[in-house]
């Protein structure tokens, strides 16, 4: 069980039109949450570099994971004294680039790393490969923490393999779109109270092309009920995980009950 409470800072924002303005907006985000109290901000999904952008536009754009979009966020992360979870395209050389997440933290250490399994229709397809292994849970600040990306966590098993990894929160950069908003009314509050743990959604807002982003980005404790919530509009989202609350939810956590002998038909197609 972590030591000490941790506090989150979800940045819902609209895509910027250049990786050069993504990264300037980053900075100030970033600035503003280490003001008010944050340890760890959550960007969008691909929020480098726009998500809607075409599959030639994420080959051009799509860097190794320690390419110079890590080393400009390391330097952000560094500059503020907070760490940061952001989207990027990863260079694939056997085929089209990974849609990826990743952790930096406030020391500019790459702490863990993650490439999205499942893609959501036709333009995922088109722009991206799927990853291939499950999201691993690492350890910061205490926390056990795992990552998932947007359509990722709609799958009750991708978070319910981290729960049997002992996460205690689950990280969740997203671009989420009308009008799919019962991700974030229901499923959600679902996947956190069945795991007793904490789910982090962090969404892109405004336009992209033709897609119109729902924001509605949210924080959601290990009862199922929102710990904060946003509307549409751009904002910074600040939450805080608590262990005393986390604990005493997992006093009543189904995860000892289970009959895993008889779940094995899930796992086949």
């Amino acid at each position: 069980m972590p030591a000490a409470d941790l506090t989150l800072a979800l940045w819902q924002t609209p895509y910027a039109a250049t990786t050069a303005e993504a990264l300037q907006r980053l900075d100030a985000a970033a600035a503003q949450a280490r003001t008010q109290g944050a340890d760890l901000l959550i960007t969008p999904e691909m929020a480098l570099t726009g998500y809607a952008i075409g599959a030639d536009r994420v080959a051009a754009l799509a860097e190794p994971a320690d390419g110079p979009l890590a080393r400009a966020v390391a330097a952000i992360a560094q500059r503020h004294g907070i760490a940061i979870v952001y989207g990027y395209p990863e260079q694939n050389p056997q085929g089209k680039p990974f849609n990826a997440a990743q952790t930096i933290g406030p020391d500019g250490t790459r702490t863990a790393h993650y490439r999205k399994t499942h893609l959501f229709g036709d333009l995922d397809r088109a722009q991206f490969s799927a990853g291939e292994a499950a999201s691993q849970v690492f350890e910061w600040n205490g926390w056990r923490l795992g990552l998932l990306i947007c359509y990722d966590v709609e799958f009750p098993e991708t978070v319910r393999l981290l729960a049997l990894q002992g996460a205690d929160a689950v990280l969740v950069p997203t671009a989420n779109m009308v009008p799919f908003d019962e991700v974030q009314r229901l499923l959600l509050p679902a996947r956190a109270l069945e795991n007793r743990l904490y789910l982090a959604y962090a969404n892109a807002c405004g336009q992209e092309g033709g897609l119109h982003y729902n924001g509605l980005s949210c924080a959601i404790g290990p009862d199922g009920g929102a710990q904060e919530g946003a509307d549409g509009e751009p904002r910074l989202l600040l939450a805080r995980l608590d262990t005393a609350a986390l604990q005493r939810h997992r006093l009543h956590a189904q995860l000892t009950g289970r009959r895993a002998d008889l779940y094995r038909p899930l796992a086949q197609d």
